[in-house]
C-alpha cells in the first residue's frame, strides 16, 4: 500500500479527507465525547499537538457530513448522523491584541457567523452579539447550535507576564463567554480547546459546568500521535524512514522515541508523539527541532524571569501534586503549571501511595530547544558559533573524546563576551548546565540526586557515562576528588557502561572568566 501525503499545514478535517491525505483516526474519541451526559467540554494541549484539528472533526461531524468518515470508527458507531448548526469560533487571530484591538477581532469573526445564517446586528458588545446570534441560529434552524471554540486563550498567552494587561484581556475574554451558560436550552454541545488552563472564576464563572477532560483517562490520547496509532497505522512509514537513514526498523522507532516521544497526559495513559514533529520528520525524511523551530516561547521565557526560574530547575525530574501542576496559570505561584501545560514538561511517573506526579522534559527535541532560547541570555551575542560549537562537541564526546570537546568549549569562551552584572557563581554555573543540554543525541540530567549528594551535570551517550563536577575559582582535581570521595561512580555499576569522571575548574577572575582546567579519569 503506498503511503499517503503527509497533511503538513493542513488543519481542516475534511480537506484532509478529500485529499486522501493520512488522518489519524481520532473519531471514537469525537463518538464518545459527545454521546455522554456532558455539554461543556474544555481541552487543553500544547500548541501544534492536533487541537485545530480536533475541532475541525466535530465540525464535520455534527454538521453530518457521513462521506468523510467512511473507514472511519465513527462510521460503525453512530447510526443517527443528525445535523446541527455550527458555530466555529477560532480565537488564534487574536494575538498581539490591546483591549480595543481584541473587541473589534471579536465582533469581526461574529459578523462572520452572522452572515452565514443572514443576519444583521448593530450590537457593539461582543458578548451580546453572541448571545443574539445563538437564539438566532437555534429559532432559524428549530435545532440546537453547536459552539466550537479553538485556542480560547490565545489573546492571553503574550501577556501572562504583564499582570495588568493580563487582567483587562481576560475581562474581555470572560464576558464574551458569559453568555454561554444562559443559552444552555439552545446549544447541543460546546467544545473549548487552549493551551492554558484558567480558573473557573476569571473566564468561565458563568459556566460552572464544564467539564475538563484533559487529565481524563479516557482522551489521554484525543491529541498526538500514540505509539499504538505510530506502529499500526504508520508501519510502513517508519520502514521508508528507516531504510532513508540507513537504520534498522529497531532503531528507527529508538530514534523517534527520543525526539518526539514521551508526553503522557494521565497515569497510566499511553506514550504519546508530538504530531507536528513526527509527521515533518516523515516527510523530510530526517531527525530535527521542527516543533520548536515552528515558535519561539517568548511568554514562557518572560514567566520563567518572573519566577527566577534557573536552567538547573528544568533539567531535573520533580514530584509534584496534581494540584501543582494542573492549576490556573493566573494564580500559580511557580512556572510548573505553564511548563506542563505547554508541552515543555510532562508525566513521567505517578506514585499512588503518595498521590505525587513525577514531571520532567519530554524529549531531546524540547530539551534541547528550550536550552537553545536559554543560552543568549548568557552570552552577549546571539551568535550562530555558539550551536555548531556545541555541535562539534557533541561529535567528539560521541568518539570519547572529552579532553577535546572541553578544549573547543574553552576556545569557543573565550571569543564571546557575556552579559552584562554577571560576577557571581551562579550565572556561570547556569551556563555551563545550558551548553551541556544543547547537546544532542544524548540523555542529560542536572543536579542529579543520590545518597551522598548532588552530580553537577551527569551525560549518558550509547557507550560511556561521564560524571562532570564544577569548580569555580577552585581546581579540577578538587572537583574530581568530591565524585570519588563521594561514590558517584558507584550509583551506575548496575548500567554495564564504563563510567568517566570529569573535573572542571571556571575562573571567575575578572580577566578571564572561562575554564582553566580540566581532569579526566
Amino acid at each position: 500500500m503506498a503511503i499517503k501525503l503527509y497533511p503538513i499545514g493542513i488543519q481542516t478535517f475534511e480537506s484532509i479527507r478529500k485529499e486522501d491525505k493520512l488522518y489519524i483516526d481520532k473519531t471514537e474519541y469525537i463518538y464518545n465525547m459527545t454521546h455522554t451526559s456532558g455539554k461543556f467540554f474544555f481541552l487543553s494541549r500544547p500548541r501544534r499537538f492536533g487541537k485545530s484539528l480536533l475541532v475541525s472533526t466535530l465540525q464535520s461531524y455534527f454538521e453530518g457530513k457521513k462521506d468523510l468518515f467512511k473507514g472511519l470508527a465513527i462510521e460503525r458507531l453512530e447510526k443517527e448522523w443528525e445535523s446541527y448548526p455550527v458555530l466555529h469560533l477560532d480565537m488564534s487571530g487574536g494575538k498581539h491584541m490591546e483591549k480595543e484591538q481584541l473587541n473589534r477581532y471579536l465582533i469581526s469573526i461574529l459578523e462572520e457567523k452572522e452572515k452565514m445564517f443572514g443576519i444583521s446586528s448593530d450590537s457593539i458588545d461582543p458578548n451580546i452579539r453572541l448571545k443574539n446570534l445563538i437564539l438566532n441560529v437555534f429559532q432559524q434552524t428549530g435545532k440546537q447550535v453547536v459552539v466550537l471554540i479553538d485556542e480560547y486563550d490565545a489573546p492571553l498567552l503574550d501577556v501572562l507576564h504583564q499582570d495588568g494587561h493580563l487582567r483587562e484581556l481576560r475581562q474581555i475574554i470572560r464576558n464574551f463567554f458569559s453568555p454561554l451558560k444562559l443559552s444552555e436550552p439552545y446549544l447541543r454541545f460546546v467544545f473549548l480547546t487552549g493551551i492554558t488552563k484558567f480558573s473557573q472564576l476569571s473566564i468561565f464563572s458563568e459556566l460552572n459546568n464544564i467539564k475538563n477532560i484533559s487529565m481524563d483517562e479516557p482522551y489521554s490520547g484525543i491529541c498526538g500521535i500514540t505509539k499504538d496509532e505510530l506502529l499500526t497505522m504508520m508501519s510502513e512509514d517508519i520502514d521508508v524512514f528507516a531504510e532513508r537513514l540507513s537504520l534498522t526498523r529497531e532503531q528507527a522507532i529508538d530514534r523517534l522515541k527520543n525526539n518526539y516521544d514521551g508526553y503522557h497526559f494521565t497515569w497510566p495513559g499511553p506514550d504519546v508523539f508530538n504530531p507536528f514533529s513526527l509527521l515533518n520528520c516523515f516527510a523530510d525524511g530526517k531527525i530535527n527541532d521542527y516543533w520548536f523551530s515552528s515558535g519561539t516561547p517568548t511568554y514562557l521565557i518572560e514567566m520563567m524571569k518572573k519566577f527566577d526560574v534557573l536552567p538547573a530547575d528544568i533539567g531535573v525530574e520533580i514530584e509534584a501534586d496534581k494540584a501543582d501542576f494542573d492549576a490556573a496559570t493566573e494564580t500559580m505561584t511557580t512556572i510548573i503549571p505553564l511548563l506542563y501545560q505547554s508541552g515543555y514538561f510532562t508525566i513521567k511517573g505517578y506514585d499512588p501511595d503518595t498521590e505525587l506526579y513525577t514531571l520532567g522534559i519530554p524529549n531531546n527535541e524540547i530539551r534541547i530547544g528550550l536550552y537553545r532560547n536559554l543560552l543568549p541570555h548568557y552570552l552577549a551575542e546571539k551568535t550562530a558559533k555558539g550551536n555548531t560549537t556545541i555541535a562539534k562537541m557533541s561529535a567528539l564526546i560521541n568518539r570519547n573524546d572529552m579532553d577535546g570537546a572541553l578544549a573547543l568549549l574553552q576556545t569557543f569562551l573565550d571569543s564571546v563576551p557575556y552579559c552584562n552584572d554577571t560576577d557571581y557563581e551562579g550565572h556561570y554555573q547556569q551556563m555551563m548546565y545550558v551548553i551541556f543540554a544543547i547537546l544532542t543525541n544524548y540523555r542529560m540530567e542536572v543536579e542529579q540526586h543520590t545518597h551522598k549528594g548532588r552530580i553537577d551535570i551527569t551525560i549518558y551517550t550509547q557507550r560511556r557515562i561521564y560524571i562532570l563536577e564544577l569548580k569555580f575559582n577552585g581546581s579540577a582535581k578538587e572537583a574530581v576528588e568530591q565524585i570519588k570521595s563521594r561514590g558517584y561512580a558507584d550509583c551506575f555499576k548496575l548500567d554495564g557502561r564504563p563510567v568517566t569522571m570529569v573535573g572542571i575548574n571556571f575562573s571567575l577572575d575578572k580577566d578571564k572568566k572561562n575554564i582553566t582546567e580540566w581532569v579526566i579519569e
